[in-house]
């Protein structure tokens, strides 16, 4: 029998880590065409507005009437996707702490990482920004509680004393987990690639959410969805890529400047090695097609074939685990959406399928403290859920 697949769609909602990006573009028009789709297909999500950055630009609304015009359309924005039901639950890219606005740009000297921070500068952005959503959203329902949280980055690991924070904060639920993602750039190192549970919700250590813990906690940890991509589709990858490169090389060639997303990508997100040239070329180029390529469940960053692959993958994963339910958190960034036509046909297939189901983080929350899902760790391999009640 096939198990119950319970899909946690939530969004990252917000500019470009270093502050660039037209937010209209990049933030109001993708969540306009992503309303419109669910709404087509009585989907509900989750969306993780950037609250550090609504913050920025609110402090600074007053002398620059401009940001205070966009930031309240950013209000109207989360609140008419919470009037059609889908959730909205806490995100912050610690970076917009004492951000500056010049000639219509913002400069960001904050760092990437909230895991950088000292408990009471952490303790603070979380609270102002917690507190920013329920004062927006309690007006409409007065039952509304932020209860979970994503990590700007997904840097929630390890810290001595963030997840003890949020569950101070009445946060129960963490979702910034991916496991075997690793990243080292300028502006952020992780490492989740020894993480012991990268599928089914778990109790974390509460000073390494890598790590399960030996005994119920206030918080529970579901790791975003992961998989590896088939040869064939890093191959076409790797094509796509060197069609790109190729292009840029030609449009600076021509004069023509790199497109602001292409120098973003570039300038910070760039992954450093500390490898010899020959190991990097087998990493790079020769393991993706001995094991695959290990791929995040962006729905954002995958086009239909890979799409599919997730999926296949998730039920695979959801079988072996012997659990008749089996909760799933994907992730998206609206701002990296190319074809919208790609998420609309996955939407309106997967609303199809008999053996998936639709759930929002609050309700994927209600979920776990009913004990309807396995909760890894504890004193014993199973157990139901004791996390705080709402």
């Amino acid at each position: 029998m096939k198990p119950i697949v319970y899909l946690t769609l939530t969004h990252d909602w917000e500019l470009r880590g270093n502050g660039s990006g037209d937010i209209e573009q990049i933030q109001f028009a993708p969540m306009r065409k992503l309303l419109t789709i669910y709404k087509k297909y009585g989907v509900r999500t989750s969306f993780n507005p950037d609250v550090m950055q609504q913050l920025a630009f609110r402090k600074l609304g007053t002398e620059y009437p401009e940001l205070k015009t966009l930031a309240d359309t950013w209000d109207e924005y989360v609140l008419e996707a919470f009037r059609q039901e889908h959730d909205i639950q806490l995100h912050i890219h610690p970076q917009w702490l004492n951000a500056e606005y010049s000639g219509g740009g913002w400069s960001l000297t904050g760092d990437w990482s909230i895991l950088n921070y000292d408990p009471e500068t952490a303790l603070a952005m979380m609270t102002e920004s917690k507190n920013y959503l329920e004062n927006l959203l309690q007006p409409l329902d007065a039952s509304y509680r932020c209860i979970a949280f994503r990590a700007g980055a997904l840097a929630i690991a390890p810290s001595p004393c963030l997840l003890g924070i949020l569950t101070r904060l009445g946060i129960v639920l963490d979702v910034s987990i991916a496991g075997g993602l690793y990243v080292d750039t300028s502006q952020l190192q992780l490492d989740y690639r020894r993480c012991e549970e990268t599928f089914l919700p778990f109790y974390p250590r509460m000073e390494d959410a890598r790590k399960i813990s030996d005994r119920p906690q206030e918080i529970v940890c579901v790791p975003i969805h992961s998989f590896y991509g088939s040869r064939r589709q890093v191959f076409r990858q790797h094509l796509e890529i060197v069609w790109r490169k190729l292009k840029q090389r030609a449009a600076s060639e021509a004069g023509e400047s790199y497109s602001p997303t292409a120098i973003y990508a570039k300038r910070q997100w760039q992954q450093r090695s500390h490898l010899s040239p020959v190991r990097l070329l087998y990493d790079k180029g020769v393991l993706p097609y001995l094991i695959g390529k290990y791929i995040v469940s962006d729905t954002a960053r995958l086009n239909y074939p890979l799409l599919r692959e997730m999926l296949k993958s998730i039920r695979q994963r959801a079988l072996a685990s012997g659990e008749e339910e089996v909760p799933i958190v994907l992730t998206n960034h609206p701002k990296e959406i190319v074809d919208f036509a790609v998420i609309e046909r996955f939407i309106g297939e997967v609303s199809q399928a008999e053996d998936i189901k639709f759930i929002t983080l609050t309700e994927l929350v209600r979920k776990l403290q009913s004990g309807k899902f396995q909760i890894r760790g504890g004193s014993t391999e199973r157990q139901d859920a004791t996390i705080t009640s709402l």
